[in-house]
C-alpha cells in the first residue's frame, strides 16, 4: 500500500515537472525513484525551478559519468580476454579494428540526486553535456552550496567544466596531475610517477616506469 502511494506521488511529480520545464528530454520511474533527463542549455534556471517550485531543497550527490563503450563490454563471462579495452589498455583509435562502435555523441553526463525533505521524495536529474576534450555545463553552486566540492570532484576525475563555479580546481589528485582518472580512456597504470631525486633534493615527476600488470577480471554470478 505504501509503495503504491509513493509511486502515485512520483507520477504526479513527474507530470508537474514535465509540464512546467520545457527542457525535459525524457523521464521514467525506476526502483521507486523518479529520473528525468534535462537539456544542458538552460540547466541553471531549471535547477532553481526544481528547488523553488518543487521543494528539491537538498542536493545529496553530484557525480560525473563517462558513457564511452556503454553496453559494448569486451569481457567474456567464462574465459577472460587477453586484449581489448576491458584490459585497461584500450586505445579509442583502435575501436574500428576491435569491432566496437564509435564513441557515443552523449558521452559525458552529470547526475544530480535531489531530495524533497518534507515529503521524502527523491529525484535523479541527468544532464548530458556536449562531448569534447573539456565538456561544460552550468554550475549549480548558487542553487545548492554543497555542490562546490562535488563539482570540483567531477572536474578532477572526469574533466567536466562547470561554468560559473567560484573556485574550480582539482580536489583529489596531486598538483600538476595530468589527465582525468575516471575517463574510460585513462590508462589504469597512470601516466607519471612521483619519486624523490637525491641530487635535486626534491620530489619530481617522471614517466611511469612500472610494468603494466592488469589483473584477470572475474565474473561474480
Amino acid at each position: 500500500m505504501a509503495s503504491s502511494i509513493k509511486i502515485k506521488k512520483l507520477k504526479d511529480l513527474e507530470k508537474k515537472i514535465t509540464q512546467a520545464c520545457q527542457s525535459v528530454i525524457k523521464s521514467e520511474i525506476s526502483h521507486s525513484q523518479l529520473e528525468i533527463e534535462f537539456s544542458y542549455n538552460n540547466w541553471l534556471s531549471v535547477a532553481k525551478q526544481l528547488r523553488d517550485d518543487f521543494a528539491m531543497t537538498q542536493l545529496i550527490e553530484l557525480c560525473g559519468v563517462d558513457y564511452a563503450m556503454y553496453k559494448q563490454s569486451h569481457w567474456q563471462t567464462n574465459e577472460a580476454t587477453s586484449q581489448g579495452f576491458s584490459r585497461g589498455v584500450f586505445d579509442f583509435s583502435d575501436a574500428e579494428e576491435e569491432g566496437i562502435e564509435e564513441l557515443p555523441e552523449k558521452r559525458y553526463c552529470v547526475v544530480y540526486h535531489l531530495l524533497d525533505m518534507e515529503n521524502n521524495i527523491r529525484l535523479r536529474a541527468k544532464v548530458f553535456v556536449p562531448s569534447s576534450d573539456y565538456p561544460c555545463v552550468a554550475s549549480v553552486v548558487s542553487v545548492w552550496q554543497c555542490a562546490n566540492w562535488y563539482e570540483r570532484e567531477a572536474f578532477d576525475l572526469f574533466g567536466i567544466l562547470f561554468e560559473g563555479h567560484p573556485d574550480l580546481r582539482r580536489i583529489l589528485t596531486d598538483y600538476g596531475f595530468v589527465g582525468h582518472p575516471l575517463r574510460k580512456n585513462f590508462p589504469l597504470q597512470g601516466q607519471v610517477e612521483m619519486i624523490y631525486d637525491p641530487k635535486k633534493k626534491q620530489v619530481v615527476y617522471q614517466p611511469v616506469s612500472i610494468e603494466n600488470r592488469i589483473n584477470t577480471p572475474r565474473v561474480v554470478r
